[in-house]
């Protein structure tokens, strides 16, 4: 466990707090941020002293490589406070492994591990209290890498500034979620950075997925680039098909992000004598699954979204409702997840990280 207090930071608390002005039952996600800010450059080719300050509007250079290039990448995790006040993180050294790979592929330096934690920890002390006990109440963190040098130039940047904000968050969907199967646009290709937390991935997702939003659908899942005939993940979550009683899930790639959630649902699955299959997805298959009843459900994981159930999908101008199950996959594995991550269950696997 990295011990915060072994690195020097500076630390800048805020006068006063914003917290008496939130109704935490009434959060939009991803809108309401917390009192402090985590902030390390890039300069000289070196990460400089970390910082801790109150939040606050930053100012760049009209010319700041971010703008013009889109070196950024981020991260998605959530801290939760157990009903005896004690702060935990869920698999946090995944997210710094998986923002440093982010990273290397958009030619960005890697940020230290020890500067991470005590960044992470320092922080979430600090703003304890914007952190709500309670299922279903979590805190969003939200690292993130931006290109800061001003050069226009089309070529890596030479300082980055690392951050790390919070915001108080309940659900990101309420309810069940209706998909358009992706049959023009792509997400990814072969080759490219589909696998990383690239801001660009999200951009680019942005205009098919208003298009689906106005047929009524709020997520796409987004099929294989070269043929759109194999089904790999949603804009915001990775996707699990119940086919009878076997969980299928399509296996990442240099196009498919490595889920946190992913990749414990799959483990939960495994510990429930559930059979999971990492394979490649055929809509066909789905689509036929749907027709004879062999399709159970269909749900989405992910940091933001934690399960979501989809209720029904759209491919070739046919539409497909899903009926609801009791006992299902998606709200047994929910369930379990979060009594990992709100301290109220075994955890068998190390995925907790207490907050000291």
């Amino acid at each position: 466990m990295i011990n915060p207090l072994n690195t020097n930071l500076d630390i800048q608390k805020s006068e006063t707090s914003k917290i008496e002005n939130v109704d935490f039952e009434n959060l939009a996600f991803g809108r309401t941020f917390t009192d402090h800010m985590f902030v390390c450059d890039f300069i000289d080719g070196k990460w400089q002293q970390p910082k801790i300050m109150p939040y606050q509007a930053m100012t760049f250079e009209p010319s700041a490589r971010v703008f013009h290039y889109g070196q950024a990448v981020f991260e998605g995790m959530k801290a939760y406070k157990d009903n005896a006040g004690k702060i935990w993180l869920f698999r946090p050294e995944a997210n710094h492994k998986r923002i440093n790979i982010s990273s290397a592929r958009l030619a960005m330096p890697e940020f230290p591990k020890d500067y991470f934690f005590a960044g992470l920890e320092t922080l979430l002390k600090m703003d304890k209290e914007w952190i709500q006990p309670g299922i279903g109440n979590s805190l969003y963190i939200r690292p993130f890498v931006i290109a800061t040098e001003p050069a226009i130039s089309a070529s890596p940047a030479s300082t980055y500034r690392f951050m790390i904000i919070c915001s108080p968050a309940k659900a990101y969907y309420s309810g069940k979620v209706r998909v358009l199967f992706a049959e023009k646009y792509s997400r990814s290709a072969d080759g490219g950075v589909g696998f990383a937390k690239a801001a660009g991935n999200y951009a680019a997702q942005f205009y098919p997925t208003s298009l689906a939003q106005e047929k009524g659908y709020q997520q796409i899942i987004w099929t294989d680039a070269h043929t759109h005939e194999y089904l790999e993940e949603a804009g915001t979550m990775n996707i699990f098909f119940r086919i009878d009683d076997r969980l299928v899930t399509a296996p990442t790639s240099d196009r498919i992000l490595d889920g946190i959630t992913r990749k414990s649902i799959i483990q939960l699955a495994e510990d429930n004598d559930v059979t999971v299959e990492i394979r490649r997805v055929p809509v066909t298959e789905i689509k036929e699954a749907a027709r004879n009843g062999s399709l159970k459900e269909i749900f989405g994981a992910g940091t933001a979204a934690v399960v979501s159930p989809i209720s029904a999908f759209e491919h070739g101008n046919e539409v497909f409702e899903i009926p609801d199950l009791e006992n299902s996959y998606a709200s047994k594995f929910k369930k379990q997840l979060q009594d990992i991550q709100h301290n109220l269950s075994e955890d068998k696997h190390g995925w907790r990280h207490e907050v000291k």
